[in-house]
């Protein structure tokens, strides 16, 4: 098997601000995992500044696994995604936005040598997968306003964080009938948090999406015990060790595969969610097509989804899994489904 890398940059529609970040352009790597048959698999991570991952990064800790790439494969073709992410996890246990590239990558791959998309080669029904939200960074009202006028959608997450918080989220009740999710980013407390849930309940919201920083463990619990709306974990369920933490101070959990390392822990931090009794989300780092076609494949798993990655963009270099309000279809392919528009790609 050999790696090939994409570079792109990604063109946000509008300018994407959260409670701690605001960016234009989102930086993106598709790695590409070829085998002796030409087949070949593709995955992708993004960079991210809060955890200090950069394209640049990614491509040397992957470069730097070719050796044990080329043992793990040694000519064997029923090499699984899983033991590939086992033999090369030691290597970029440091860096799982490199690891997930390669294991959406290899999981793509598999299924295409199955002949089949990814979801059936796990045996997984997709008749009841949850629809997508659409979502609305911080802006001023208007701009926010204007921006589900722009996209009607029935299901929207809006980003929290202002000393405005529950103003904004009325005004936005005054121009749709749509559901509501709000994520704060870490930005409020345990009070305000107690405090704004059962106006935030009456105005449609379903869920509250990581509202306390992430160590905040007495707040959480307090939380947990105390407000009338579920509590998503977000920045508090980076990886598996963190599913354990989240039991008793969160109703579910929303995982985002470049944090944990991809689609081979996610399902496993799906599996402990489940017997813990959470429910569970997965998320999107604004993505192209490659990276939410990967997760389009744990639909079925899910009872939340944020998979709107490439609405959120101009410039999407791949294809893939389509959306159309809310409801997620899957590209006539195999594997994953995803795969580039152009060979002219940056490499």
């Amino acid at each position: 098997m050999k790696l090939f890398f994409h570079r792109f940059d990604l063109r946000l529609k509008h300018t994407f601000t959260i409670a701690h970040d605001s960016r234009d352009v989102q930086q993106t790597l598709i790695v590409e995992l070829r085998d002796d048959n030409g087949l070949r698999g593709f995955g992708e991570a993004t960079a991210n500044k809060y955890y200090g991952i950069t394209i640049d990064r990614m491509v040397a800790d992957l470069e730097a696994i070719s050796l044990p790439l080329a043992l793990a494969n040694g000519g064997n073709s029923n090499l699984s995604a899983e033991e590939l992410w086992d033999i090369v996890h030691p290597h970029l246990a440091q860096n799982p936005f490199a690891q997930c590239a390669l294991d959406e990558a290899m999981h793509d791959l598999v299924a295409k040598r199955a002949r089949m998309p990814l979801y059936k080669y796990w045996n997984l029904d997709p008749a009841r997968n949850p629809i997508s939200n659409y979502t609305i960074g911080i802006d001023t009202v208007e701009n926010m306003v204007a921006k589900m006028r722009e996209l009607p959608w029935p299901l929207y997450k809006i980003k929290l964080g202002t000393k405005d918080d529950l103003a904004i989220v009325r005004e936005l009740r005054k121009h749709t009938d749509s559901r509501f999710r709000v994520d704060a980013n870490c930005a409020w407390t345990a009070d305000e948090t107690i405090r704004l849930a059962p106006e935030l309940q009456a105005l449609g919201v379903e869920f509250i999406e990581q509202p306390l920083p992430a160590d905040d463990y007495e707040g959480q619990q307090r939380v947990f015990a105390q407000s009338v709306l579920p509590v998503i974990a977000d920045e508090s369920c980076i990886v598996e060790a963190d599913v354990e933490q989240c039991v008793g101070r969160f109703h579910g959990i929303n995982i985002k595969l470049t944090k944990c390392g991809g689609l081979t822990p996610a399902r496993r931090m799906i599996e402990q969610a489940r017997q813990a009794g959470m429910q569970v989300m997965v998320g999107c780092m604004t993505e192209s097509s490659v990276g939410i076609s990967a997760i389009a494949q744990l639909l079925p798993l899910l009872d939340y989804v944020d998979m709107d990655g490439t609405l959120l963009i101009t410039n999407d270099p791949a294809t893939g899994v389509t959306l159309d309000y809310g409801q997620v279809f899957y590209a006539e392919e195999n594997g994953t489904g995803a795969g580039l528009k152009s060979e002219t790609a940056k490499r």
